[in-house]
């Protein structure tokens, strides 16, 4: 069994890790940070037979490609240790806070990528848990590292993001702060620099943020973009990049079958119900991933799954077992577009059964607007979802919610269309409004 890291003390934070199990409603929760999304088939296995031995036996997948098990009791420690011989944890202590690196799940194999970003990424995350200076980052600092994939999170901010992009002939990384690889960048890098401005973009950050400033957003509310720059330019050669922007490509909800980069290989997306499976779920994924592919699962920033490198002709039988399992496999399911964060079933900060009023909501969803993105919220903090959906449903009190629909021009989550709806109220009056831009 792989020992526990021990070179750092776990320092007190509210987010959870695989080392530090936070407390909830329904019992602990442990996140498992997942090296660029991707699991192998054995550790998920793992984390099924841990979630059923040590735990409640629910599995999430989270927002940012990783996975957490809730209702951990008294055997935490023989849940990590489970973890850890499976080699779901970090190289040190603190390095498993800092693991915060999002990629597209379909690195290496999209069609449309400039870069295979997972090298590099493999070494941002080295340095990461290696270096005790970047320790000291906040668990919520983040960084996203765009391959120019077709599959693509685009709306999720982070604190540093590198976009892949091509100028007369040669390979870039435009970047930026506080944002994401759709915003205007504030200029560019060489491909063999990528990592050296990972590295000297985290020194500068931790050599001017003060402690109450974590995250990047803070600091560039005292100092500008432009003065980072300058300090910037003498640690890595910078490159003036105008007139690119990142643009989405409109692949969308990764649910359904895709043609992969390797000729006569695809890749079968799904999605778990609102994002939780249960041990036989992950399991059964698993299996599959070993009969009919490379024994790899792709955790998703939307909440789902993919099974990479499955020869085109296994794709429909593929896809069928995955839905005798539970997994929703057609983006015509209603509740594929439906996004929900735990609720008063499992966190004392949510005022609504957000999980089950979504079940709900489902089963009303049946008309035009079905397919637009509805995020349910039990409270603020907007757990479940990184971005502003296009619509959201922020709870008032058991079973009642504020409606909103995202407004450019306005900041949270849009702008307030109708107040205190019960679940019934909210789906009628979503299917009877006109079309809109939300339906493009």
């Amino acid at each position: 069994m792989k020992s526990r890291p021990t070179s750092s003390p776990l320092r007190p934070s509210a987010c959870p890790g695989l080392l530090r199990v936070v407390q909830a409603l329904d019992g602990g929760i442990c996140r498992i940070k997942l090296d660029g999304g991707s699991i192998r088939t054995d550790q998920a296995l793992a984390v099924a037979d841990a979630a059923e031995r040590y735990a409640g036996g629910v599995i999430e997948a989270t927002n940012r490609a990783n996975l957490q098990i809730r209702g951990i009791g008294e055997q935490a420690t023989a849940l990590i240790d489970h973890m850890l011989a499976a080699e779901l944890g970090p190289t040190t202590v603190a390095g498993d806070d800092v693991r915060n690196l999002m990629l597209s799940p379909a690195a290496g194999i999209d069609p449309q990528m400039l870069i295979d970003s997972r090298p590099l990424a493999r070494q941002v995350l080295d340095c990461l848990q290696i270096h005790p200076r970047f320790h000291e980052l906040s668990a919520k600092f983040a960084v996203q590292l765009d391959g120019g994939e077709a599959l693509a999170m685009l709306e999720h901010p982070h604190d540093l993001w590198l976009s892949a992009t091509q100028r007369n002939g040669e390979l870039l990384f435009a970047f930026g702060f506080a944002g994401c690889p759709t915003d205007t960048p504030i200029a560019a890098v060489r491909l063999k620099d990528g990592h050296a401005l990972v590295v000297a973009v985290l020194e500068l950050f931790l050599e001017l943020a003060r402690p109450d400033q974590t995250r990047m957003r803070h600091l560039l509310a005292e100092r500008s973009a432009d003065s980072l720059l300058h300090l910037l330019a003498g640690r890595v050669p910078l490159i003036s990049l105008d007139q690119w922007r990142r643009t989405a490509t409109g692949l969308g909800l990764p649910v359904g079958t895709y043609p992969q980069l390797q000729e006569g290989f695809v890749y079968v997306g799904v999605m778990p119900p609102l994002g939780r499976l249960d041990p036989s779920m992950l399991r059964g994924a698993a299996y599959l991933a070993a009969e009919f592919a490379d024994a790899s699962l792709r955790l998703t920033p939307w909440q789902s799954l993919l099974l990479p490198n499955i020869r085109q002709a296994d794709a429909s039988l593929v896809s069928r077992r995955l839905q005798a399992l539970g997994y929703l496999v057609d983006t015509h399911q209603p509740l594929t577009h439906l996004v929900a964060c735990t609720g008063s079933a499992g966190c004392g900060k949510g005022l609504s059964d957000t999980k089950g009023d979504a079940q709900r909501l489902s089963v009303l969803r049946q008309g035009r607007h079905a397919q637009e993105q509805v995020h349910l919220s039990g409270c603020p903090r907007s757990c479940a979802c990184a971005h502003t959906a296009p619509v959201t449903l922020l709870a008032t009190r058991q079973g009642h919610y504020d409606l909103y629909f995202r407004d450019a021009a306005l900041p949270g989550f849009g702008a307030l269309q109708a107040r205190n709806l019960t679940i019934e109220a909210a789906g009628a009056l979503l299917d009877a409004r006109p079309r809109s831009p939300l339906d493009a």
